[in-house]
């Protein structure tokens, strides 16, 4: 089975406001079983404008990533983030070389 991932880029324009969504994020990562891969860190712009933040989750299919984002333990997270940030966060499927 494929794993799921969660490629998110953020600018966060207030981070008092934006750690509520912090805290509370954990617990509903931890019930789908997300694992951080990358949660920001050092990074060298190559091409392009990125946001400031680049977040890569991995879950164990790319429906339990779905399932994770459309929770309403999630999306009552959107509502403490939305106001303090802009992200760009994409579900998507990964990618498995059969060989051949």
């Amino acid at each position: 089975m494929k794993k799921g991932y969660w490629v998110a880029a953020v600018d966060i324009a207030d981070a008092t406001g934006y750690q509520g969504y912090i805290t509370g994020n954990k617990p509903v990562f931890e019930k789908y079983g997300a694992r951080f891969l990358v949660r920001n860190g050092e990074k060298t712009v190559v091409e392009g404008a990125p946001r400031s933040r680049i977040v890569v989750i991995e879950f164990e299919s790319y429906a339990r990533a779905l399932e994770c984002y459309r929770s309403p333990e999630y999306q009552a997270l959107i509502a403490l983030r939305a106001p303090h940030s802009q992200a760009d966060i994409v579900v998507i499927e990964g990618y498995e070389d059969m060989g051949g």
